[in-house]
């Protein structure tokens, strides 16, 4: 294949940079949580409390908030209306903390609004899981087979996974801009803290950016390798 060069595949040099991509982003998010994590709250709110601020003003009674021993593994799951919240997002009245949840509480309002790429990424989800489940069988059997067709319906399944992640962007900054808006106008962060939260998730967001670079370029990968047995 013209993708080899005396036994080397050329184009492992893209899963090497999304390798690159990935590290960079998770080192990003995991200083800033470190560096926001020792920069408490002027007015000392937990992330629990403005957590329960967004949730009491809103009149979101049938949201749940539980405790999850994740660290930065915090979520919230439309489909049991439940924020998992890490022990220090929900003790600590750190800037890293405050706004970590009150991310969160972005997406629980996202829901809440019908908000249009949340509905979407939701709706993808069980596509999604089915067709990273079957896309490699069925890219590989296509190619023993030698059935383009197949070939193409591996690589179709995996692309799923990669118009999630591009759905899943705008979300994540929405909530973002959601939860920054929230903690300066309700006055839970004072001066500078405003821009220390939105440092600290602008980083986490690279997460999610890396990711979907990384998933482009293992599809284009996958296409530069075995999308020439339309070819052959």
């Amino acid at each position: 294949m013209p993708y080899y060069y005396y036994g080397f595949d050329r184009t492992y040099i893209l899963v090497i940079i999304g390798f690159i991509l990935t590290m960079i982003a998770q080192a990003h998010v995991q200083n800033a949580f470190r560096k926001y994590s020792k920069v408490k709250t002027t007015k000392g709110i937990t992330g629990l409390q403005a957590a329960n601020y967004i949730l009491d003003t809103r009149g979101y009674n049938d949201i749940e908030i539980k405790t999850i021993n994740t660290p930065m593994g915090d979520y919230f799951n439309p489909a049991t209306k439940q924020v998992a919240l890490s022990p220090t997002s929900i003790n600590d009245s750190s800037i890293a903390s405050v706004a970590v949840a009150a991310h969160e509480l972005g997406h629980v309002i996202q829901y809440k609004e019908g908000y249009t790429p949340l509905q979407v990424k939701s709706w993808l989800v069980p596509i999604v899981n089915f067709g990273t489940m079957l896309s490699f069988p069925i890219l590989l059997l296509g190619v023993f087979l030698a059935r383009p067709n197949m070939v193409d319906i591996g690589l179709i399944l995996f692309g799923l996974t990669l118009l999630f992640q591009v759905v899943t962007l705008p979300v994540e900054f929405n909530a973002s801009r959601r939860a920054l808006s929230i903690l300066e106008e309700s006055g839970m962060l004072v001066g500078e803290e405003n821009q220390f939260a939105a440092a600290m998730l602008r980083a986490a967001a690279y997460t999610y950016v890396a990711a979907t670079l990384t998933t482009a370029l293992q599809l284009l990968r996958m296409v530069m390798l075995f999308g020439g047995s339309r070819r052959d």
